[in-house]
């Protein structure tokens, strides 16, 4: 990779930190917000279908004053957490966004309670914009408090929960490791070390794991005494949103029903054997009796290190989307000529990867740290599918028919892997090299449906334990964990000691009132399976109609999303037929081995 730094350009949102327009954009939505109060407070009751319909509007038109604000205070902050300037007015911002957030408490409250009251207008026809939206509103009835509890959860979560995610964030990013390198020692920042992991020698791979959870384990109780608040937090805030189940807001929030995640989840119970197998497939490629887990996702030893250039990198995602079409490759191109993608890795920046939405731009930001690894281009296609997801959708939807739950989000991330995978297979010149591929696509679809399901099982796990009145101390939460992992992995794999620490580097689990987030990952690998299979069966026909799914953004439900696309999620075998993609990978591998 060129040593040229590859850093974004938020110039479209704001020049800096000190640019005067940011102070004028607050004043705007400040300013918006005390007019939407005194216009709306105590009367959204009696709003008729008009009215509702003026107020959701506004509601749209002040969302997009402040969001680019926020959006700009997130992605400076991401990019660099060490500077002092930076993180002084991510502070500020955040503080702002609390303050509104409590001013207009009351919004959500009256909508839900006029929803409640008139569930008809769900249906009236000057509102069908709208339609699954007040749907949803409908849905969260029944867990929302009174305006003053709401804010006081508002006021903990700012700095409570909050911190704990901020804590765990920085300490990653702000802390050196010292790594052996072939057989050099040198000292590393995090997403420098974690770059390592997937490192073809086999000793620097083990010594990444070793430097990078050794030194998490040592600080276990930090972590744990983290988690621990979190979790009982929730079981608190669980108890008085009366929430049937620890999961239930996590349903709500992604449209989806419990039956739908339950059949997914023990479906990749019983097609964990399959994943077993491939691992031991995997363990004979590189000559090993059994995987340690630096060896999941390592490449094969056999193939020679492939090292890609950013600029390597672009044209072969580029080529992948332009091939599924020419139009769909747009909001590819588009980022890479705005230059909206960040992606040097560098001490202090946020570690893994991510796509925010840019609404008012029609577009979003990457980040990335982009060490050159065939892994590496995979992410950067990955992001670069929600970049695509993103610019459909803002183009075709008003404001709140964005709110994507996370089983749908991943789609279009998932799809761009797919895309990537058919134009590599097709351009391997050698065995090797399709073998290498294949098992690439197998480790990344491993992870996300069969590693991810056992964290699921950890959450799980967690919450039980607390309803038990066990204590959550660092070596029990460690138990939880491994117990989880092993239900997936079982022999198939042999564990570094450090590696029970592995959940402490996991930011999903430090995030506030935002459980459960592991699960949608699960869904959507499964689900663009049964999408991709529908692409090779119908071909460029398929196209208008993957489009118009992603255009629908949050406007419908992931149930009418799969009936653009002709898939009946529904089904009691929908699951299992999914998981016939992954085994049909495992099968083209064994035929080359």
């Amino acid at each position: 990779m060129a040593s040229q730094q590859i850093t974004w350009d938020l110039s479209e949102l704001f020049l800096g930190v000190t640019d005067p327009k940011i102070n004028q954009a607050i004043t705007q939505a400040a300013a918006c917000a005390d007019m939407f109060e005194e216009k709306y407070r105590g009367k959204m009751a009696g709003l008729s279908a008009g009215g509702l319909l003026e107020c959701l509007r506004e509601v749209e038109t002040f969302d997009a004053k402040i969001s680019d604000v926020s959006l700009f205070s997130s992605l400076a902050f991401a990019a660099d957490m060490t500077q002092i300037n930076t993180q002084a007015f991510n502070d500020r911002i955040s503080k702002f966004e609390a303050k509104l957030t409590k001013q207009l408490t009351f919004y959500s409250l009256e909508l839900s309670g006029l929803i409640k009251s008139n569930p008809q207008l769900i249906d009236a026809p000057v509102l069908a914009n709208y339609r699954h939206m007040l749907q949803r509103v409908l849905r969260r009835v029944e867990h929302q408090l009174s305006e003053v509890e709401e804010q006081l959860i508002i006021e903990k979560d700012q700095f409570g929960v909050n911190a704990w995610e901020e804590l765990q964030s920085k300490w990653l990013n702000t802390r050196l490791f010292e790594v052996t390198v072939l057989c050099e020692k040198k000292t590393l920042s995090y997403g420098e070390a974690n770059g390592l992991l997937s490192h073809p020698d086999r000793v620097t791979r083990e010594s990444a794991n070793r430097a990078i959870y050794g030194l998490l384990g040592r600080d276990g109780e930090i972590f744990a005494s983290a988690l621990r608040s979190i979790c009982n937090d929730w079981v608190t805030v669980t108890k008085r949103r009366k929430y049937a189940s620890f999961m239930e807001a996590s349903l709500i929030n992604n449209d989806i029903q419990q039956s739908i995640i339950d059949g997914l989840l023990g479906t990749i119970a019983e097609g964990a054997v399959g994943y077993r197998r491939y691992l031991k497939m995997k363990a004979k490629l590189m000559d090993v009796p059994v995987l340690s887990n630096y060896d999941i996702t390592a490449p094969l030893p056999s193939m020679p290190e492939q090292k890609f250039s950013f600029s390597q990198a672009q044209t072969i995602i580029t080529e992948a989307y332009n091939n599924f079409g020419s139009q769909y490759a747009e909001a590819v191109r588009e980022m890479f000529q705005k230059r909206h993608i960040d992606a040097s890795p560098r001490f202090g920046k946020r570690n893994g990867a991510f796509c925010a939405t840019h609404y008012n731009g029609k577009s979003g930001y990457i980040l990335q740290s982009f060490n050159g690894t065939l892994s590496d281009v995979f992410t950067l296609a990955h992001e670069l599918g929600h970049a695509t997801h993103d610019w459909y959708m803002s183009r075709n939807q008003t404001r709140l028919n964005i709110d994507v739950p996370s089983i749908v989000a991943e789609t279009a991330s998932i799809f761009g892997e797919l895309l990537l995978t058919d134009l590599m297979l097709r351009s391997a010149k050698t065995t090797a090299e399709q073998r290498a591929l294949l098992c690439l696509v197998l480790d990344e679809a491993g992870m996300t449906a069969f590693q991810v399901t056992a964290r699921v099982w950890f959450e799980q796990a967690l919450y039980e334990s607390i309803v038990k009145e066990e204590f959550l101390d660092y070596p029990t939460i460690c138990q939880h964990w491994t117990r989880a992992r092993n239900r997936i992995f079982d022999d198939a794999v042999e564990w570094l000691p450090e590696m029970e620490a592995e959940w402490t580097m996991k930011p999903h689990y430090y995030m506030a009132n935002y459980r459960f987030y592991n699960y949608p990952y699960v869904y959507a690998q499964m689900f663009v399976y049964a999408l991709y299979e529908r692409y090779m069966e119908e071909g460029a026909g398929f196209v208008p109609k993957l489009i118009g799914l992603l255009s629908a953004g949050s406007s419908k439900s992931p149930e009418e999303l799969g009936e653009i696309v002709g898939l009946d999620l529904t089904k009691p075998d929908f699951w299992r037929n999914s998981l016939k993609m992954f085994e049909r990978f495992v099968v083209d591998l064994e035929k080359i081995m």
